[in-house]
């Protein structure tokens, strides 16, 4: 019924009791099953008796059960409190009570089950036919105390006789042999009992074996159990730490496929744009192309224009020299001073020789050399008008050009040579990084010969008489922005005697020689030249680049002619004109068949700087600007040069003299970007 009770989970139960008679061990049994249900039913069962159609109540006292009604009567009772088979189980066992419950609850499944549960109810039955039995017989044993004990009373009161009191004994002795009979054959049934208690403790105590069997296989289970439940517990830790470094990686590589979505977006769109952008350019290029074939075009023309113009200004000069006089612009003082920025160090040309006492100036926007003459020089100014005239007389394209004088300061203005003299570029090529830079071809060498034969040819051809320089060597000849040779120096007055001419001729052939060898001394060409033609290889300028043989060999023959004049008197420079031309066409061949690898005729930097606009020029240095900025004057000067002039404690501008309103420096964007555009439109000619 209990296991009824839970199995059901039974909330309320009613039972009703109707044997009564307290001589009944059915009654007894039914009181006792009562008290059982009553004490091992769950807590959430509620137990209701009913007795004779009365609701009664269960108590427990002094060992005792009663059965009281509503009045608290005693109905029934329980002599002792009997206890079941598992009680006495629990009372023998009381440390493995629990383990049994649980291992009988765990062995549940296996075969072995069944079998202990018939052993177990029919034990419990044996154990409650015994106490329900004794209990019956201590209720018969104990009636028939009672009944002896009146009976024996009623004797003694009515003073029985001997003769009764005999049968009275004889019938007591049946009795009490007859409750031996009884008590032989309750003995015999206590023997079968004891037999069976055996069987039942022996089973009892095998199935505790197994259940304490079973209990140590499941506490070494547990011990199994628990260490792969922690094993289990680690693996879980370690995998929700994985999860969570892989949660964190995923997140990352989100992130990343993000930022690169993004990049990928933004890419394309630059590629698009690129692609644009390139298509612009090869447009761009195409143009370029077509402007720089034009340009070629155009310079071509322009080449055979400064040709005829050349040749123009030569017959013009050729004829101003026949005239009486020439007027040229006379400067003021002031206006000299302000060029020369007071004649400071920083504008004097560092030449040598007789240039020590001229000066870098700008007048009227344009770059001019002024020279001032000493008292050694002049001691009148009648003398020095003089040598104004003379000067002015003199106009060829290959001797240096006077542009104006100033008479109060005795000083004459002659045109700017931008690369200087010719002396610094063949001797100190090999030791200046500046001058490096400026090192002459051997394609510029034979033009610059042939400038200066030239310019010889020209005076010395000069009417009514000729002129003599008196004083050629390589600080007498200066080159402008194209490499071309200009002679100045003359000495005054001007001779016209035939040792002075020679004396011109000679110093032309060594230096040509000059101009081969790029050193002072010129007689090792000679000993090359007896010797062995390829021995001249050896003594030509490295600067130069590679000479071709029969050229240099040519040369050189020409400087030896000329400076063993003494044995040919003949020998003038008009014919030396002739054959420095030939020598000129044949390296022009060579050039223009691509048979000796040279740069331009004139050295290319400075041949690019001579094809820049004025305006691209800085005022103070001359030189192509490649950070031009606006000073307060308007003019576009470059940052460097500028700040090193207001640095000074100069305040006035380098092109008009006068006093600046402020020395704030603005960059000229615009023209930094045309010059840019030249020189890349340049490059790509070049290309």
């Amino acid at each position: 019924m209990v296991d009824l009770i839970t199995g059901l989970r039974i909330t309320k139960l009613v039972m009703s009791l109707t044997f009564m008679k307290s001589s009944s061990w059915k009654s007894r049994s039914a009181i006792s099953g009562s008290f059982f249900v009553h004490r091992q039913k769950p807590e959430f069962c509620e137990l209701f008796i009913i007795c004779g159609g009365k609701l009664v109540f269960l108590r427990e006292g002094n060992n005792e059960g009663l059965i009281e009604d509503d009045q608290g009567e005693m109905v029934a009772n329980s002599r002792s409190k009997r206890q079941s088979f598992r009680d006495l189980v629990v009372k023998m066992f009381p440390e493995n009570s629990a383990k049994m419950k649980n291992q009988c609850d765990s062995s549940a499944s296996n075969g072995s089950f069944d079998q202990w549960e018939k052993y177990k109810e029919e034990i419990e039955n044996y154990m409650s036919q015994i106490l329900s039995s004794n209990a019956e017989e201590i209720d018969d044993f104990v009636a028939n105390e009672s009944l002896q004990k009146s009976n024996t009373e009623l004797v003694m009161a009515d003073n029985m006789t001997v003769q009764e009191k005999r049968k009275a004994l004889k019938i007591k002795f049946l009795e009490i042999k007859q409750t031996i009979q009884l008590s032989r054959e309750e003995a015999k049934g206590h023997v079968r009992g004891h037999a069976k208690a055996q069987w039942a403790t022996t089973l009892c105590t095998r199935r505790a074996e197994e259940i304490d069997g079973c209990i140590n296989d499941e506490i070494a289970r547990k011990a199994d159990l628990k260490r792969e439940l922690d094993a289990t517990k680690e693996e879980l830790s370690e995998l929700h730490t994985e999860v969570e470094i892989t949660t964190s990686r995923l997140n990352s590589i989100l992130e990343l496929q993000r930022e690169l979505s993004n990049k990928l977006q933004l890419s394309s769109v630059a590629r698009s744009r690129a692609e644009v952008k390139v298509e612009k350019v090869v447009k761009q290029r195409t143009d370029t192309l077509q402007e720089i074939d034009e340009y070629r075009k155009q310079r071509d023309v322009l080449r055979r224009r400064i040709e005829f113009c050349r040749e123009k200004d030569a017959i013009g000069n050729a004829t101003m020299l026949m005239k009486p006089s020439f007027e040229y612009k006379e400067f003021t003082a002031a206006e000299i001073r302000a060029a020369t920025d007071g004649f400071s160090d920083r504008m004097r040309l560092k030449s040598g020789g007789d240039w020590t006492d001229v000066y870098k100036a700008r007048l009227n926007h344009t770059s001019v050399a002024i020279k001032l003459y000493s008292s050694g020089d002049v001691d009148s100014a009648d003398a020095f008008r003089a040598k104004v005239k003379l000067f002015s007389h003199m106009r060829h394209p290959h001797i240096l050009a006077m542009i104006g004088f100033c008479s109060e300061l005795r000083c004459i203005v002659f045109e700017y040579m931008h690369n200087g003299c010719l002396r610094d570029i063949l001797f100190s090529g090999k030791r200046s990084s500046k001058r490096r830079n400026k090192c002459l071809n051997w394609k510029a060498r034979i033009c610059i010969a042939a400038d200066v034969c030239t310019g010889l040819c020209f005076v010395h051809r000069a009417k009514p008489r000729p002129v003599a320089h008196g004083n050629l060597n390589p600080s007498k000849i200066l080159l402008d922005r194209n490499n071309v040779a200009k002679i100045h120096g003359f000495k005054t007055p001007l001779s016209s005697d035939k040792l002075d001419i020679r004396s011109d001729i000679r110093a032309y052939g060594n230096l040509v020689l000059q101009i081969l060898t790029g050193r002072n001394w010129a007689g090792l060409v000679e000993e090359a030249i007896m010797m062995d033609q390829t021995k001249l290889i050896e003594v030509l300028d490295p600067m130069a680049g590679e000479w071709p043989l029969d050229i240099a060999v040519e040369l050189g023959r020409i400087g030896i002619k000329c400076l063993s004049i003494h044995e040919d008197k003949e020998l003038n420079m008009t014919s030396l004109a002739r054959e420095v031309e030939k020598v000129k066409k044949l390296a022009d061949e060579i050039v223009a068949n691509g048979e000796c690898v040279v740069a331009n005729e004139r050295n290319q930097d400075d041949e690019d700087s001579a094809e820049f606009p004025n305006f691209f020029l800085c005022p103070i240095l001359q030189e192509v600007m490649k950070n031009p900025h606006v000073a307060a004057d308007g003019f576009s000067y470059e940052l460097e040069a500028i700040e090193e002039w207001l640095k000074t404690g100069r305040d006035t501008s380098p092109m008009t003299n006068l006093r600046l309103d402020d020395k704030i420096l603005t960059p000229n964007h615009s023209l930094r970007s045309l010059i840019e555009d030249l020189q890349k439109k340049r490059s790509i000619s070049t290309r």
